[in-house]
């Protein structure tokens, strides 16, 4: 009987916390799936609308990608997203293709919802930071949103994370946008609003 109340035991609270991955301004807003994540583009404009705020806007990759413990999501690092390492470390945090994608999360915005996945395609263990995102459309209605593997050319809903095919499925996690107080940047508009923060988490399993 106890191992049976165990295995329906809440997860802790270190599994199960929220952490924050940056501002919503550091991350490009993806409009078009031409090109794999990885790919320069220009976040948000950041114009000052406070006097203390100097920051501009800058050309970055489209995603970035933490290693996360398994068992204590305080204990994660960002890793640097290049092509020809062999293993994330601790001198250099660098992810290749070639890395071991365990406990990693790949967080993205996508014409202006953001994302968190396993980077881990559940199809062939290729790291998902140079996959493709796109529109899963029906007759030109816009239902969902994808990203493609380019390893294999297999694809998954960024939703509900069933693939195109076969049966594997990809982990989504959960995604918070959180404002920030006393904070504010322009938008695409030039208007000003709040700065918001990302905070993602594992999904909890229901019951």
């Amino acid at each position: 009987m106890m191992n049976m109340i165990n295995a329906f035991r809440a997860p802790s609270r270190a599994v199960a916390e929220w952490f924050c991955v940056g501002p919503t301004s550091s991350f490009p807003n993806i409009e078009t799936g031409d090109d794999s994540l990885t790919q320069p583009r220009t976040c948000a404009p950041k114009t000052p609308v406070t006097s203390d705020d100097n920051a501009l806007a800058a050309t970055k990759p489209g995603c970035k990608v933490f290693h996360v413990s398994s068992t204590d999501t305080s204990q994660r690092t960002e890793l640097s997203l290049t092509d020809d390492a062999a293993a994330p470390d601790e001198s250099s945090a660098d992810i290749g293709p070639q890395a071991d994608l365990s406990d990693q999360v790949l967080v993205f915005q996508y014409k202006g919802k953001f994302h968190a996945i396993d980077n881990k395609c559940p199809h062939s263990s290729f790291p998902l930071f140079k996959g493709v995102p796109f529109d899963i459309e029906d007759f030109g209605i816009v239902l969902s949103a994808g990203i493609t593997c380019p390893k294999h050319g297999w694809s998954f809903d960024l939703f509900s994370g069933m693939a195109d095919r076969g049966n594997y499925k990809l982990k989504v996690w959960e995604v918070q946008l959180r404002d920030v107080a006393n904070k504010a940047v322009t938008d695409d508009t030039g208007k000003g609003k709040e700065e918001q923060e990302v905070w993602v988490r594992r999904k909890q399993r229901m019951g």
